[in-house]
């Protein structure tokens, strides 16, 4: 059996390239996610601030009724690109279910680093969960996977009333350990080192007591997605964590997310299934 190494780092963790029609995925949100927030009407309150910068608000997406709990669904973009605006339609299975949804701006790289995005995101947290009572689940995708398994580990600053009410976390095609973004052209912006990228790797950090844990991954994504996913899982079943992998089959790092907006999409159902 040949060793398996990696020479090209930047290519492992490229997704754009390996996805031949990336172009149509851009416009295609944004058309669903302008639809959405115009049908959602007073049931979605757009830009609520949480800090200064004008990058630092939440989206909140209300259900016809009263909440059942909120659903905090992090956008990805390798923590240097995109926005809340572009996925708004994400929250369209979970509200359909009767929960509220809040999608966090959060500043990005290389202004910022990537910890004080982990702060950006935590407070934005704060905000959402003081405007909807009930059970928190931590959603993202990509570097938002990234970003809701940090915002579940132990050393997150987090008040006692909040913590309290994390139960579910839904890593989709996250990044676990940053160590190998160090070696990436993307590392221009991240700006990471080794300290860095250890302290705000979750794979190598301690997940809060009574979480469950699924890591999606779509199974035409890069071996290094699809590594990353497993890693988290294994880890942190090893830390006492529930967890859950799945792979779906025929998904890429683009269209994987798109479950999120049907009620009874797979996604979906996964933020509510035991």
């Amino acid at each position: 059996m040949a060793f398996h190494r990696i020479d090209d780092w930047s290519d492992a963790y490229e997704n754009r390239a390996y996805v031949p029609d990336f172009s149509i995925y851009p416009p295609l949100w944004e058309r669903e996610a302008e639809a959405f927030r115009q049908a959602m009407g007073d049931r979605a309150a757009l830009g609520l601030p949480y800090g200064e910068d004008p990058r630092q608000t939440i989206d909140l997406f209300h259900p016809s009724g009263a909440a059942q709990g909120l659903v905090y669904l992090i956008h990805g973009g390798y923590w240097r690109a995109l926005s809340p605006r572009d996925f708004s339609h994400l929250a369209g299975g979970a509200v359909a279910r009767g929960w509220a949804v809040a999608l966090p701006a959060y500043r990005l790289a290389p202004t910022v680093s990537v910890p004080e995005i982990v702060a950006d995101v935590r407070t934005g947290l704060a905000l959402a969960a003081a405007k909807v009572a009930g059970p928190v689940i931590l959603a993202g995708h990509s570097a938002g996977g990234h970003l809701a398994c940090r915002l579940a580990c132990t050393d997150q600053p987090l008040d006692e009333a909040l913590a309290a009410r994390l139960g579910r976390v839904v890593s989709i095609s996250g990044l676990h350990d940053l160590r190998p973004l160090i070696r990436t052209d993307k590392n221009d912006d991240l700006r990471l080192d080794l300290a860095t990228a250890m302290a705000e790797s979750p794979a190598l950090l301690t997940p809060r007591d009574g979480l469950s844990l699924t890591a999606w991954v779509g199974g035409r994504e890069r071996p290094e997605f699809l590594r990353q996913s497993a890693l988290i899982t294994n880890v942190w079943t090893g830390l006492g964590t529930a967890t859950k992998l799945v792979i779906e089959a025929g998904k890429n790092h683009f269209d994987v997310i798109d479950s999120l907006g049907s009620q009874y999409g797979s996604l979906t159902e996964t933020l509510f299934t035991t």
